[in-house]
């Protein structure tokens, strides 16, 4: 019940994040997976994953880049798409306001100039192959049934510069009580 009442203290809106719920187990997907969304309205809502680096890197990925950018596995929709989540907002023309300092894409040849240009940071953007996305109500149900625990946006500096591994125990550890178990818990608690 602590996620259901979690969720119904916070309003849920782009820059939101959900952590996956200990009890995701066996879903490649979303299992010990962050999940920062980016668009929340009636009609569904789109995320990341943020914290599932892929073995690619941008320059093996993006013709004519110059720079090895890691490349994130978004979630399971699109996955042969590209996208990025920034704090660069008006530098970059067509962002999307996620919240007062992330935007989401953009105009992507104006942001291979800047990459290539050395005038963009590895902790000011990051890329992702695929999103996740939930439908009309699919949001809401998965939080209704304790799948995700829904938290407050997380300070940048705790996501995009810190190790990505870590990033869901730290959120089990930082959530306490029942989840603090959790958070050495091996993935798989079959196998302990």
């Amino acid at each position: 019940m602590w996620s259901f009442f979690l969720y119904l203290r916070i309003p849920m809106e782009a820059g939101n994040f959900l952590i996956a719920s200990p009890t995701i187990i066996g879903d490649y997907n979303f299992q010990r997976s962050g999940v920062i969304l980016v668009d929340h309205k009636s009609t569904g809502s789109i995320g990341f994953i943020v914290n599932k680096p892929l073995e690619y890197t941008l320059d093996e990925l993006v013709e004519n880049v110059n720079r090895s950018f890691p490349l994130y596995y978004g979630g399971p929709v699109e996955q042969d798409n590209l996208f990025f989540i920034h704090q660069l907002g008006a530098l970059i023309a067509d962002s999307i306001q996620i919240n007062e300092n992330l935007f989401w894409s953009g105009d992507f040849d104006q942001v291979m100039e800047l990459v290539n240009a050395g005038r963009i940071s590895f902790d000011q953007i990051r890329f992702f192959l695929g999103y996740s996305g939930w439908g009309e109500g699919q949001l809401e149900a998965e939080l209704k049934e304790e799948a995700w625990i829904l938290k407050d946006t997380i300070d940048p500096e705790e996501w995009m510069r810190t190790s990505n591994e870590e990033f869901w125990k730290n959120q089990m550890v930082a959530l306490g009580g029942k989840y603090l178990i959790w958070s050495n818990a091996p993935e798989n608690p079959m196998s302990n």
